[in-house]
């Protein structure tokens, strides 16, 4: 029984490995250009499996800032792993040990979190397990790859290359900003005051990770605040 939740949850997981490759190439890109080696490239992707996290942190890496800012960056990018690990909870059976949800927590991504939730409840560990052995070293596979083929790639192509994680980000964004026009207008304010803070006095000596987070912390609080979600749209 336990072989076949196991089989099944690398099955499933395979079309997820393959997109993981994908976009973990384009973060072996930004990992290569920010300076870092195919180990360091490999390590991170190891240890911190959520694209937009691993980008947001590289993107601190490459700016040379703080620790200070690194932790703030990585707990306000990845907030929303805490909602879905509350989710997931609901969908585990009680008695399950807390060591195995550390492990399940640990790679918690958006589409593994999809296949699980679309389970019937409980959640099977074995079946978490295999999913993510096929999406962790898929995408430290694809970091690797990157990395190693940057370093080849004419400098040109490498730009090009680049451009791929923000268009997976417009993918991820675009959708919802159709829909709701609250988060289009947040993020078209996001571009215009980030564009902005480049010529405002005091702003503009701070590093890019400083202006992420307090633009990302402030419009978010803001939007939150004038524009509350019923629980009505909370519950659809």
């Amino acid at each position: 029984m336990n072989q076949n939740l196991f089989l099944k949850g690398v099955r499933d997981g395979i079309p997820v490995g393959l997109g993981y490759v994908t976009v973990g190439f384009s973060v072996g890109i930004a990992c290569q250009v920010a300076g870092l080696n195919a180990f360091q490239g490999f390590l991170i992707s190891v240890l911190n499996n959520a694209s937009a996290g691993e980008y947001a942190g590289i993107t601190v890496i490459a700016s040379d800032s703080g620790l200070v800012e690194m932790i703030i960056m990585m707990l306000v990018v990845n907030a929303r792993y805490l909602l879905m690990g509350c989710a997931l909870t609901q969908k585990l059976d009680p008695k399950l040990p807390i060591w195995k949800r550390l492990i399940m927590g640990f790679d918690l991504t958006d589409e593994v979190f999809g296949l699980a939730i679309a389970q019937k409840a409980p959640v099977s560990f074995v079946y978490y397990v295999g999913v993510m052995c096929m999406a962790i070293p898929s995408w430290s596979l694809g970091t690797v790859l990157g990395i190693l083929l940057g370093n080849l790639m004419p400098p040109v192509l490498v730009g090009a290359f680049s451009a791929t994680l923000f268009g997976m980000f417009l993918a991820i964004f675009v959708p919802v900003g159709r829909k709701d026009k609250v988060v289009l207008a947040c993020v078209i304010i996001s571009f215009i005051t980030s564009y902005g803070c480049q010529f405002l006095p005091l702003v503009s000596s701070w590093s890019n990770g400083t202006k992420t987070i307090i633009l990302t912390v402030t419009i978010s609080a803001i939007a939150a605040y004038l524009f509350p979600r019923k629980q009505e749209e909370e519950n659809e």
